[in-house]
């Protein structure tokens, strides 16, 4: 039985391999469509292996952040990661954290007066946003 076990294991992890290589092949797509429509506008060129080097680059750094939005959520006793945990990751860039807190409270500006009021949560929950995304059960 433990063979059996050790089986589906592996098979998750190749799954998990390869969705892991098909959002790193996506998403070097679309930096290098970005870094060359952004490099255009400037009027500037840019080699392929630099190109290639920062969609690694900002690869790594993006599941560096979630794994760091995960463990912020987990600390917090939550499943789901809101935008406080986002702005929290930004703590090392005041700049970008206070960018991201306003745009937080545009959200919260823009949002219908019935939609927060509708759920009610808990205390600990009051003092974060409505905005989350869902963290799966690993």
């Amino acid at each position: 039985m433990e063979g059996k076990g050790n089986e589906i294991d592996a098979e998750r992890y190749e799954e998990d391999e390869s969705v892991t290589d098909i959002l790193r092949d996506r998403f070097r797509l679309s930096t290098i469509s970005i870094a060359e429509t952004e490099a255009k506008k400037r009027g500037m060129q840019i080699s392929e292996p630099i190109i290639a080097y920062i969609s690694d680059m900002v690869f790594k750094y993006t599941e560096q952040l979630a794994k760091e939005l995960e463990l912020f959520a987990q600390h917090a006793n939550r499943k789901s990661v809101n935008a406080e945990d986002v702005i929290l990751s930004a703590h090392r860039n005041e700049h970008l954290a206070s960018s991201l807190r306003s745009f937080n409270d545009d959200l919260k500006a823009k949002e219908p007066q019935s939609e927060r009021k509708r759920k009610k949560t808990s205390k600990k929950e009051d003092k974060a946003t409505t905005s989350v995304v869902h963290i799966p059960d690993v």
